[in-house]
């Protein structure tokens, strides 16, 4: 059972780690950010939808739900599922995938800044060196790039940070949340919700034509919602209900070697000692950030 489990959130990782490398295939065909971000949540938002329908109609279970709850669950669904996504899209415009994949998986060391801002939670020594280390591997990495310091550089680098830190914060402040709605239907609330959010974006800054693109675009579009998001998110479900969560977090760690992989097979990415030394020590550092006792 546990090798299933294994197995399932492998899959999983390396499926997720795909969204960067279809974003930025998608992108040779001058689609916009906002566009592209628009394809991914129309055609997942059916099938949320549909589960969550299925699970408000099977919940029997009377759970302490309260108006503020689904203010605080529009509100994450906002900055977790919506700004994220939208900071990430538009930083892999200027970055390449492998790159942007290294600064997402820092993520967990904002989770602990933050904790340690707002909820005076204790950081140990340990984790403060561990998060000095990913930082400095994040730097490493960024030797990858031939002009480190041009304007585009830094700019899709700060973005895909932002992405990073709005998920963080997502993580921080839902975790009260999830309990009460449960992982799935919790997760189909805030992606109805994100959706929501960017197509109020798309009509209020661009309500530009969406049906000009290739047919390859919307392909992409779809293959984005359901093998880069919809599909994955059960099989990590899956894969922490069977092995635990601090297992699957070992898992995890393959995320930036699985997207430098499919980066270099699909996008023909330059792969070098820089991405490869830098991504070592981000996920090294992130180990240890995450490690219990």
């Amino acid at each position: 059972m546990k090798l299933s489990g294994i197995l399932w959130g492998i899959i999983g990782v390396i499926m997720f780690s795909s969204k960067a490398v279809m974003v930025k295939l998608a992108y040779q065909y001058n689609v916009t950010s906002m566009h592209l971000l628009l394809f991914r949540m129309l055609f997942s938002l059916p099938f949320y939808l549909g589960i969550l329908f299925y699970l408000i109609k099977i919940n029997k279970k009377k759970v302490n739900v309260r108006t503020k709850d689904y203010l605080w669950l529009f509100f994450f669904g906002f900055i977790g599922y919506y700004l994220a996504s939208y900071f990430d899209f538009l930083g892999l415009q200027y970055i390449n995938a492998s790159l942007e994949r290294i600064i997402l998986f820092v993520y967990p060391t904002l989770v602990l800044l933050i904790n340690r801002l707002f909820f005076k939670k204790e950081i140990t020594k340990r984790q403060i060196a561990a998060i000095v280390l990913t930082y400095l591997g994040v730097i490493i990495a960024f030797g990858n790039q031939d002009q480190v310091f041009e304007y585009e550089v830094i700019l899709g680098g700060v973005l895909v940070f932002l992405s990073a830190l709005t998920y963080a914060s997502y993580i921080v402040g839902s975790g009260w949340l999830i309990p009460k709605f449960g992982v799935l239907m919790f997760t189909s609330y805030a992606m109805v919700v994100s959706t929501i959010c960017v197509a109020t974006h798309y009509l209020i800054t661009d309500a530009s034509a969406i049906f000009i693109y290739p047919n390859d675009v919307y392909y992409l579009g779809f293959a984005m919602a359901i093998i880069a998001t919809l599909i994955p998110s059960f099989l990590v479900s899956y894969a922490i209900e069977i092995i635990g969560a601090s297992n699957f977090s070992i898992l995890g760690s393959i995320g930036p070697f699985s997207t430098i992989i499919l980066a270099v097979i699909f996008l023909k990415e330059d792969i070098n000692i820089y991405q490869i030394v830098g991504a070592i020590i981000v996920v090294f550092g992130i180990r240890i950030v995450t490690k219990k006792g």
